[in-house]
């Protein structure tokens, strides 16, 4: 009877979190490329999630609130997701863990500089917060979304996120002079 017992303990741990959905073990996205650590291919059809953002522009401090959604009830069990500049290819800025679906992620050496699923229950939707850091350019949000482990989509894009930029202000913090000679 132990050995019955031992066989149906090793099938529940290993085989059936693999056949309900989303594997137990630290199934992640990598930093860069934003692809899941095991062998599938992107879909390439419209993704079913947006990234909706509370500001179009931020200085440097700015907290802005992040949504990624399902469209359509499609749901999600895993995603990445980081802010990054137009022109650049890794993270920016660094996200505050607001949702419990959500934990921070460490890229480049940056704590929570990305944020991901904490578990793999399904979603519609998590939000977090975004701290803009100083000396950035335009940027926007860009995620993976893991819908189960045969579907996921790659690159899912915010809109287009400027920093504002005063034309009264230097580098200093201090207001330049209009000076006018006569």
């Amino acid at each position: 009877m132990k050995r019955h017992s031992w066989f149906v303990f090793l099938f529940c741990g290993i085989f059936l979190p693999r056949i309900f959905g989303f594997p137990q073990t630290n199934t992640s996205i990598d930093c860069d490329s934003l692809l899941p650590n095991y062998e599938a291919e992107p879909q390439t059809s419209a993704p079913p999630y947006v990234i909706a953002v509370s500001f179009d522009n931020f200085e440097p401090g700015n907290e802005i609130q992040v949504t990624l959604e399902a469209l359509r009830d499609a749901g999600f069990k895993g995603f990445n997701l980081q802010a990054r500049e137009i022109e650049g290819d890794g993270p920016v800025g660094t996200f505050k863990i607001t949702d419990p679906n959500t934990k921070g992620l460490e890229c480049h050496n940056m704590t929570n500089s990305a944020v991901s699923h904490a578990n793999s229950d399904v979603k519609q939707k998590v939000t977090t917060t975004w701290i803009a850091p100083h000396n950035v350019k335009d940027l926007q949000f860009i995620a993976t979304v893991v819908q189960d482990l045969e579907k996921f989509w790659v690159g899912i894009q915010s809109k287009i996120l400027t920093p504002t930029r005063s034309e009264s202000v230097n580098g200093t913090g201090r207001q330049k002079r209009k000076v006018c000679f006569e």
